[in-house]
């Protein structure tokens, strides 16, 4: 399965010129005879009164472009290295910088520099970042606090430098009482800065699963519409119960954090494990593969593309029969060449975009659609150059100035450090 995607929509190649569309029913001045009608998009004219809801276009599979990638530096101890890691990703302020998650065991992050974007097939021959800001616990200790209960491992989910500040979210690994209480941090882009440390607060009304993962920023042109200028998600974390089953996310807005208590987000799609992404396909989560969800699926990083009606959830999907027990090649309960761990498998494993209509996500917001009556527009599988069989990823951050989705693969060069690899979005905003 590579794609599952309905017949095109109508879109323009970018909304700075002239939208041609085809003649639809509900476009005013289409007759039954068909034809087309010119409109001028909104973003090309600041008085005009066109919606962006009704006129700018979906993003489809070919409209993403690989751009090529970059390696990260290698550490000197596992406190100061992305071996291991590679996760949280998320952008710096001006879009010159990316913040990332490092080795697993110690969830600190640094701050990278983006160098030149090269397309090789030879890892060797990619250009190196730097770090820009040296490995720090950004929670400043408090990333147990999301949790206290727990003694499972805490996780930085995401980062998102915003207006100054730098946000952070927690989750916890493998909460199985279900007690995490709260999920979102506020500090200074400073990693140095000690003492400014806000939270951990609780952000929506719902489990923080549905929130404690990636943030991304809504275009400026949605934010009336959504009532905020972010959306914060996760999807596929341990504990399918509690967790949402498929792609998740609510939009708040995280000036909020440090206002004083618990901050208010609006769930705009999320999915219940009764509700689960694949059931609603009529398949079983745990039976028969399908492109839709398992468990083994996860939601790392979501983009809403400037000058789209598109939401893409990134992650990466089992697209094989679902078994649980030990992996391997031969010998384990599971074939799975890939993973020869103990847990569920669904070998082999596809990097994927979930890709939704931001009109239906509106509609969960309205309160005339449940957020899991919603579905995505279209599925799609990619691959990446140097990917190993897991096809994990560790985050995904957009630059809604250049359309450039950047995206973290895990395990990919020497001693299972992350490759940064850059797409750009071929309509919308250039």
């Amino acid at each position: 399965m590579t794609s599952n995607t309905p017949p095109p929509v109508p879109r323009s190649s970018s909304p700075r010129s002239l939208l041609v569309l085809s003649c639809l029913a509900l476009l005013p001045g289409c007759g039954s005879g068909g034809g087309s009608v010119s409109v001028v998009n909104a973003l090309s004219s600041p008085d005009a009164a066109i919606d962006p809801a009704q006129f700018t276009p979906l993003v489809q599979k070919s409209d993403l472009v690989y751009v090529g990638a970059f390696r990260v530096p290698q550490g000197s101890s596992d406190t100061s290295t992305f071996n291991y890691g590679g996760t949280a990703l998320g952008l710096g302020q001006g879009g010159q910088s990316l913040f990332m998650t490092g080795h697993d065991w110690h969830q600190r992050s640094a701050e990278l520099s983006i160098p030149q974007i090269i397309n090789n097939a030879n890892i060797t021959g990619l250009a190196t970042a730097s770090l820009l800001q040296s490995f720090s616990d950004p929670t400043e200790g408090r990333l147990a606090q999301i949790n206290p209960s727990d003694t499972n491992s805490k996780k930085i989910g995401g980062h998102l430098a915003y207006n100054g500040n730098l946000y952070v979210t927690g989750w916890s690994y493998y909460d199985g009482a279900g007690t995490q209480s709260a999920s979102h941090f506020r500090r200074p882009v400073d990693l140095s800065t000690r003492g400014q440390v806000v939270g951990p607060v609780r952000v929506g009304s719902q489990y923080p699963g549905y929130v404690h993962g990636f943030m991304a920023t809504i275009p400026s042109e949605w934010r009336a519409a959504f009532g905020g200028p972010a959306l914060t998600g996760h999807g596929g974390a341990s504990i399918a119960s509690i967790q949402s089953n498929g792609p998740a996310a609510s939009v708040f807005d995280p000036e909020k954090i440090g206002s004083g208590g618990q901050v208010a987000a609006t769930a705009l799609v999320g999915y219940p494990l009764a509700q689960s992404l694949a059931r609603q396909y009529g398949a079983n989560e745990s039976g028969a593969a399908n492109p839709y969800w398992s468990v083994t699926s996860s939601v790392d990083g979501a983009a809403f593309p400037a000058g789209t009606r598109s939401v893409l959830f990134f992650g990466r999907h089992g697209t094989g029969a679902y078994c649980y027990g030990t992996g391997g090649a031969s010998g384990g309960d599971c074939y799975d060449p890939a993973d020869t761990s103990k847990g569920s498998h669904a070998y082999p494993y596809a990097y994927q975009v979930w890709a939704y209509d931001a009109n239906d996500l509106l509609a969960v917001k309205s309160g005339s659609k449940a957020q899991y009556q919603v579905r995505p527009y279209a599925v799609w599988t990619f691959e990446l150059p140097y990917a190993p069989g897991t096809r994990k990823l560790g985050g995904v951050a957009y630059d809604q100035a250049t359309g450039r989705i950047y995206l973290s693969q895990l395990c990919a060069d020497s001693n299972c450090a992350p490759v940064i690899h850059v797409m750009r979005v071929a309509i919308g905003v250039q």
